[in-house]
């Protein structure tokens, strides 16, 4: 029986998904597209789990990207309807889940792996990782997402030339241009973003997933509808009892115990 390509674990309301496939830097193909697809489908479900992190295997990569063999292989028709149309399908299932998601990047991050952090909420970043989108150099430009999801989330003019010249940055540049959240050590990386995960976690579910909506929605809103969904969502979070349970352990002067009603 063939090794999972994406292992899945549970510590608490902490879901952790591991890229699985550290001989070939934990490249993406379509068995491994489909098993994260199943993966994430699975923790979605499961009301026990309220935050998803997101890790590849070993100590080199969290995903290098592609598998290169493949995509040489490949006709425009064939790609567009087979590999584009499930990964683009899988980053957009990441990207939409009402659930916080946390990318632990332990390595290399480049071409889908950069677009794949670019579906999760939040990322931390080991010192040592590269990341970027290199396709440019083999012919090619972000075909998963990347394109149009860089544009949107650090400046034009920095998006563009990453895409256009194709050279790795630092994680130290990554943050400074706001394409993660933070570097920490590789050694401690996995425990950090557990323990982000963990804080977040003691949130209220109910308020983390109408957030995530109303932050997802407004974006891509005139402001003008985005305050209105915001007044409408802030009116549905008043309703919760999570919102009634918050505000008296605040007067109770004592932790509240949100419970995703």
């Amino acid at each position: 029986m063939s090794e999972a390509r994406i292992l899945s674990e549970r510590d608490g309301a902490v879901g952790l998904l591991t890229i699985n496939r550290p001989k070939v830097l934990n490249a993406l193909d379509l068995p491994t597209l489909s098993e994260l697809d199943q993966a994430l489908a699975a923790m979605e479900a499961d009301a026990a789990i309220r935050v998803i992190v997101l890790t590849g295997a070993g100590d080199r990569a969290f995903v290098a990207g592609g598998d290169i063999r493949d995509l040489e292989s490949r006709q425009g028709l064939a790609h567009y309807s087979e590999f584009a149309e499930v990964i683009h399908r899988v980053f957009r299932r990441l990207e939409t889940i009402d659930k916080p998601t946390i990318a632990a990047v332990n390595g290399f991050a480049l071409g889908g792996g950069t677009e794949l952090i670019l579906c999760c909420d939040l990322r931390l970043v080991a010192a040592e990782a590269r990341l970027g989108v290199p396709e440019i150099t083999l012919g090619l430009f972000p075909g998963a997402g990347g394109s149009q999801r860089l544009i949107r989330q650090v400046p034009l003019c920095r998006a563009k030339e990453l895409m256009f010249v194709g050279e790795q940055i630092s994680a130290d540049e990554a943050v400074a241009i706001g394409l993660v959240n933070r570097v920490v050590p590789r050694a401690t990386l996995r425990d950090e973003a557990m323990a982000l995960a963990r804080k977040i976690a003691a949130r209220s579910p109910l308020v983390l997933k109408l957030l995530k909506r109303a932050l997802r929605d407004g974006a891509d809103m005139p402001l003008t509808s985005a305050l209105a969904h915001e007044q409408a969502m802030i009116g549905l979070v008043l309703d919760s009892a999570d919102a009634h349970e918050g505000c008296r352990a605040f007067l109770e002067k004592r932790a509240p115990e949100f419970r995703g009603s």
